[in-house]
């Protein structure tokens, strides 16, 4: 049978094992950069999935990532980031890395193949109806993440799909394929790389239009960031005077009297009386910060 395209030969790599250092690292680099041009192709899938995602985490749902080796980690890695950079309650974000903890040791390959061990992570993960799984394999072919998905949608959750082969049985059946067309590797089949590098980007640009969607972002500050350390509370700091003008110090007053909350903050700031009518206008808002601002500015 033919070769994926994932696993076909770069035009330009004969010879690389022998090239001057700085000739390979130019392929190496002009290939990450043509890979990540594969999004652009994306774009509405990823903004469909975006809105399945944030529907299903407004009205409390999980969102899962499921993924075996490299694009497991990819996952995982946009995953992960959700709840600190957006406010997402950690319990409405899964992660499925096939192997779990083990492979953050040792990314061994048979994981990858186990399809009973993907059904066990889906039904242990307790996925069902209002929540959505989204499978990620470069080759789309993974066993571990074709089981994931199939499990997922048998038990009736939404199923996005993302793969870097077109054609690729993990876009069968599926509520949204995204498909990211990226060239053959420098290095052939290594999907950890141009592969990789794309997916990561195209994960990006899905969880921060989840977060717009939910009213987490506004004017291009993440004004849902939990501010957990020293860093963050500065920057919730500067998020806070930079939006409403107030000064760093008076930012720094109104979070404290918000309990750490941005969003509350801005609205104390922007004349909300107290604490209790800035909460009223984000409920009435559906948690939007700008519309929230509006209700309690009493435009």
């Amino acid at each position: 049978m033919p070769a994926a395209k994932t696993e076909e030969r770069h035009d330009k790599a004969k010879g690389l094992d022998v090239m001057h250092p700085a000739l390979a690292l130019r392929l190496l680099a002009s290939g990450q950069q043509a890979a990540a041009k594969s999004v652009d192709a994306a774009i509405e899938a990823i903004s469909s999935a975006a809105a399945i995602a944030a529907d299903v985490l407004s009205r409390g749902g999980k969102l899962v990532y499921a993924g075996a080796g490299s694009s497991g980690l990819m996952a995982m890695a946009d995953a992960l980031e959700l709840p600190g950079t957006y406010g997402i309650a950690p319990g409405q974000i899964v992660v499925l890395l096939a192997g779990g903890t083990a492979s953050l040791g040792d990314l061994a390959g048979g994981y990858e193949d186990d399809m009973d061990l993907a059904r066990a992570d889906v039904e242990s993960a307790g996925i069902r109806a209002g929540d959505c799984l989204i499978s990620v394999s470069a080759s789309g072919s993974t066993p571990y993440a074709l089981a994931a998905a199939a499990e997922a949608r048998k038990r009736g959750a939404k199923v996005i799909a993302m793969a870097n082969n077109p054609a690729a049985p993990l876009f069968e059946d599926t509520d949204v394929a995204i498909l990211l067309q990226t060239p053959p590797e420098v290095i052939s089949g290594s999907t950890r790389m141009g592969a990789g590098t794309a997916q990561k980007i195209a994960f990006n640009m899905f969880s921060t239009l989840v977060g717009i969607h939910l009213g987490h972002v506004l004017d291009g500050h993440m004004v849902n960031l939990r501010a957990d350390n020293i860093k963050l509370r500065g920057r919730a700091i500067r998020i806070v005077s930079d939006i409403t003008g107030v000064s760093a110090a008076e930012a720094g007053r109104l979070i404290s009297a918000a309990a750490g909350s941005v969003k509350l903050a801005i609205l104390l700031a922007s004349g909300a009386k107290d604490l209790a009518t800035a909460e009223s206008a984000l409920d009435k808002a559906d948690q939007n910060l700008r519309r929230a601002i509006a209700i309690a500015s009493g435009e």
